[in-house]
């Protein structure tokens, strides 16, 4: 049995993939199956760690981004995605797998394509609540479509949809609070604050954290996953306006949390600052109290809609960008860390948002699409 994943652009793409491999594997022990033979298909491997970590083999292919205002890259990535559905279709018929599954994105068209013209059953998942263009079109043939919202459902045939919520990682589906304050060296009796930009950092969010750490460290710790490309900046700029405050220790900086240390955070966390991407998911599966800041241009403004579908369930409050300050972003963080009952109802909330199971029944049907097509 061989299984084919694509999907690029962005960790929304990527981890979600690599969460359905280990529900992969895992079924694989429990029914007593061979085990597949996965690969990953996409410009970059995004993570070449967590690929080989899941026996997953990767395949590069470029392609190009369809952009909505006018760039000269727009000429140069068609001939990239030309040459990627080229050079997919060879791949995939010289693998030929059983199930192509597509977490969408520009770097998973040329995969889709070469599974459409060499009918490869197609399942895909769409994170958002507006989706893609490439799942848009995918939806069109795919024999199965996932998704997370459901105000997604209405873009796709109905009797293809199924919600099941976003797949997350098994190391990240809990958030041990014993021995998380310890593991990132923070004070006992004091709240903490997670923010989180996504794993390539939010400038907008960096530059109010930055903004307001003089007064954030005199109530509150704050664990800072600053992107990779901006913790240069972020640490010389916080060092800078933390110089003279007793509370500098209380600011703690990351380039990037990996899977141990994101539990951590998440488990020593009264609250979390997060944009409105897949990240939503993480957040409801640890339980706990948020502020979802939606980027302004997302894609069909899919963030925003994210951002007040979840705010629905009573489990985040919502600050749009236009409305964003530091002193906004202080009152709020104030407000919540000091209304314990609020904050319990809060974190309820994101418990009941949560579906654990997402990565689990989108491996079932995987497999049981690969099984059908083996006959």
């Amino acid at each position: 049995m061989k299984i084919l994943f694509t999907g690029g652009g962005s960790g929304g793409h990527f981890y979600p993939i690599i969460a359905v491999a280990q529900a992969l594997n895992d079924l694989q022990k429990e029914k007593h199956i061979i085990k597949p033979t996965l690969y990953y298909m996409a410009p970059e491997p995004y993570n070449e760690g967590l690929l080989f970590d899941n026996d997953i083999n990767f395949k590069r292919v470029s392609s190009g981004k369809l952009r909505r205002y006018f760039s000269l890259l727009n000429f140069s990535d068609i001939f990239k995605t030309i040459w990627g559905m080229v050079k997919a279709l060879w791949i995939m018929f010289y693998i030929y797998p059983d199930v192509v599954f597509s977490k969408g994105g520009y770097g998973s068209f040329p995969a889709v394509f070469a599974a459409r013209i060499l009918r490869i059953p197609v399942i895909i998942h769409e994170s958002d609540s507006i989706p893609g263009k490439t799942n848009v079109w995918s939806g069109k043939f795919a024999k199965r479509i996932a998704v997370s919202w459901p105000g997604a459902t209405e873009y796709f045939k109905q009797e293809k949809v199924a919600l099941t919520g976003n797949p997350i990682r098994k190391n990240l589906l809990s958030a041990p609070e014993d021995g998380a304050r310890e593991f990132l060296k923070l004070e006992n009796g004091l709240p903490s604050v997670l923010v989180l930009g996504g794993s390539l950092g939010a400038q907008k969010i960096n530059d109010l954290i930055i903004e307001s750490l003089p007064e954030l460290v005199k109530f509150c710790q704050i664990i800072h996953q600053t992107g990779k490309n901006n913790y240069l900046d972020v640490e010389s700029r916080s060092r800078a306006v933390l110089y003279d405050s007793e509370n500098k220790h209380r600011y703690k900086p990351f380039d990037y949390l990996n899977d141990e240390a994101m539990k951590m955070a998440a488990g020593a966390t009264d609250l979390i600052i997060s944009r409105a991407g897949s990240t939503i998911f993480e957040i409801a599966n640890w339980g706990k109290p948020s502020i979802i800041i939606p980027i302004t241009n997302s894609n069909g403004g899919h963030q925003k809609k994210n951002a007040y579908e979840y705010a629905r369930s009573g489990a985040c409050i919502v600050i749009e960008e236009s409305n964003l300050s530091g002193s906004i972003l202080i009152l709020e963080i104030k407000k919540l860390l000091s209304d314990k009952n609020r904050s319990e109802v809060m974190a309820k909330a994101a418990g009941n948002f949560a579906k654990k199971d997402a990565a689990k029944i989108i491996a079932e049907e995987i497999l049981n699409l690969a099984l059908e097509h083996e006959k």
